[in-house]
């Protein structure tokens, strides 16, 4: 079986993950602008809409609106002051949600050129699991790994056995 090759293992995995929960019948609105990820959904069957990069913290209008049968988020809700309200406006009974994990040896990261990327959030993932837990989401099913980078030093070496990233596939609770 031909297998396709991504740039990173974080879309593989992501993708993985995506597969495992997800069918091509069920339309994706993904949070954040059209972004390769999102080009990954698209050449694998999925038809995904993007949010149009409006501040999400302001206005949920994109969210509110959609008629779209899953929400993703792939490494959004670190960008956002109040994931909370975002995670309340969403409509859909599915989510799939990503963020980098917070990695005690590395602050927060913060761009010196970009205003916009910079994390407010980098959760642990019980800090996650509480989040969704509040705001009406039951976890099916997640998934921790590492992101190890090709430079030397101890905190390269350490990024090959600390999570990086952690992924949820959650339903939302109805009542």
């Amino acid at each position: 079986m031909y297998e396709k090759t991504y740039p990173n293992k974080r879309f593989k995995l992501t993708l993985q993950f995506l597969q495992k929960h997800i069918s091509t019948s069920e339309t994706i609105l993904d949070l954040g602008v059209k972004n390769p990820f999102s080009e990954v959904m698209v050449s694998e069957g999925y038809t995904v809409e993007n949010t149009k990069g409006e501040d999400l913290d302001e206005d949920r209008s994109t969210i509110e609106n959609s008629s779209a049968k899953v929400v993703t988020a792939f490494e959004i809700f670190e960008h956002l002051l109040s994931p909370y309200e975002v995670l309340k406006s969403i409509k859909t009974e599915k989510l799939v949600i990503s963020v980098p994990l917070r990695l005690w040896f590395a602050s927060a990261y913060r761009s010196k050129t970009d205003k916009w990327d910079r994390h407010y959030h980098e959760f642990e993932d019980w800090q996650l699991d509480w989040l969704l837990e509040k705001t009406g989401w039951k976890i099916i099913d997640r998934q921790q790994w590492t992101n190890p980078v090709k430079k030397i030093g101890i905190r390269p070496l350490l990024r090959h056995f600390t999570n990086r990233y952690y992924i949820i596939y959650a339903e939302r609770i109805s009542g």
